[in-house]
C-alpha cells in the first residue's frame, strides 16, 4: 500500500531539475503541479528563478505543462504570464489530468515525469498513471486551507516510508542523488 506514495526521485526544488538529467532519464515532457511546486500558492506571480528555469527548458525544447487540481480560471490566471500550457481539474490522485496530457502529446509513459509537492495527490497520481515522479519540497511552508489535512496525513506516510526504507531521509539536489 505504501508504495503507491513512493516517488521515483526526491529533490529540494523543481528549479534543480536540469535538461541534461531529464534527457538522461529518457524524459521528453515535464508535467508539474502548480501550487507550492511551481509557484507559491499565495504568490501567483512566481519568482525570477522560476522564469529562468522555464526559459532554460524552452531553449532546450523540453515542454513544461501544468497539471493542477485547481479550476480553469485559477490555473489560467497563474500560468498566462508564464506562457505555459495547462490542464485544470486534473483530479489527482486520479489519473484524469495525466491521461489528458498523455493523449495531447502522444507520449509513452516512460517519456513523462510529474513533479509535485504532495505524496497524496501528485505522487499517487503519477504512480497510478505508471509514469515517473519527482517529489519536491513545498515552496512555502504554509498551505491553503484545503491542503492542510493532506499535509497532516502526508507526514505520517513520509515517516512510515522512511522507517521502511522505501524513501530516503534526505532530499537530493539532482536526479542522480
Amino acid at each position: 500500500m505504501l508504495t503507491r506514495f513512493k516517488p521515483t526521485w526526491m529533490i529540494n526544488s523543481i528549479y534543480e531539475i536540469t535538461p541534461a538529467e531529464i534527457r538522461e532519464m529518457g524524459i521528453k515532457v515535464i508535467l508539474t503541479d502548480l501550487d507550492n511546486t511551481l509557484i507559491a500558492w499565495n504568490n501567483p506571480d512566481g519568482t525570477p528563478e522560476l522564469r529562468e528555469w522555464l526559459e532554460v527548458m524552452r531553449i532546450e525544447k523540453i515542454p513544461v505543462i501544468v497539471v493542477s487540481n485547481n479550476n480553469q480560471k485559477r490555473v489560467e490566471k497563474a500560468v498566462e504570464p508564464l506562457g505555459l500550457p495547462f490542464i485544470a481539474r486534473a483530479m489527482k490522485p486520479l489519473t484524469k489530468g495525466i491521461n489528458e496530457a498523455k493523449k495531447k502529446f502522444a507520449l509513452e509513459d516512460r517519456q513523462i515525469v510529474l513533479v509535485g509537492d504532495q505524496l497524496l495527490t501528485d505522487i499517487a497520481a503519477a504512480n497510478a498513471a505508471k509514469i515517473k515522479s519527482i517529489w519536491v519540497k513545498p515552496i512555502v511552508e504554509t498551505d491553503a486551507w484545503n491542503t492542510k489535512l493532506n499535509r497532516f496525513i502526508e507526514k505520517i506516510i513520509k515517516k512510515r516510508l522512511q522507517k521502511e526504507n522505501i524513501i530516503k531521509k534526505v532530499w537530493g539536489h539532482s536526479l542522480n542523488d
